[in-house]
C-alpha cells in the first residue's frame, strides 16, 4: 500500500518561508511522478510544482518562489516556498503517479497559512 504524509504546514507572515514535506513508502525517484498540489475552500484542485527525475514543472503563479525537490535515500518529496503571499494560502497535498500506470496516490494534505 502506497501512502504519502504531508508535514510543515502552518501560519507565516507574507513574505515569509515554509517548507513542506511528504513522506512515501516507496521509492518515489525513478518510479512516480510526484506533485504538490492546493486547494481553498470553494476551489478546485490546482497543481504548483511536479517533479520527475531531473525534470520540474511549476504553476506560473509559484515560479521563482517555490522549489520543488525530492530525496531517494529518505523517500520524501519537498516543496520550498519562498516570498509566501496571502494568495499561497491553501491545504497543500501530496500526489504520486506511477510512471505507466493509471492510478494516482495522494496525502491527506497540510495547512499553510499567510498573513499578518
Amino acid at each position: 500500500q502506497v501512502q504519502l504524509v504531508e508535514s510543515g504546514g502552518g501560519l507565516v507572515q507574507p513574505g515569509g518561508s515554509l517548507t513542506l514535506s511528504c513522506a512515501a513508502t516507496m521509492n518515489i525517484s525513478s518510479e512516480y511522478v510526484m506533485s504538490w498540489y492546493r486547494q481553498t475552500p470553494g476551489q478546485e484542485r490546482d497543481m504548483v510544482a511536479s517533479i520527475y527525475g531531473a525534470r520540474t514543472w511549476y504553476a506560473d503563479s509559484v515560479k521563482g518562489r517555490f522549489t520543488i525537490s525530492n530525496d531517494n535515500a529518505k523517500n520524501t518529496l519537498y516543496l520550498q516556498m519562498n516570498s509566501l503571499k496571502p494568495e499561497d494560502t491553501a491545504v497543500y497535498t501530496c500526489k504520486a503517479r506511477p510512471v505507466g500506470g493509471r492510478v494516482a496516490y495522494w496525502g491527506q494534505g497540510t495547512q499553510v497559512t499567510v498573513s499578518s
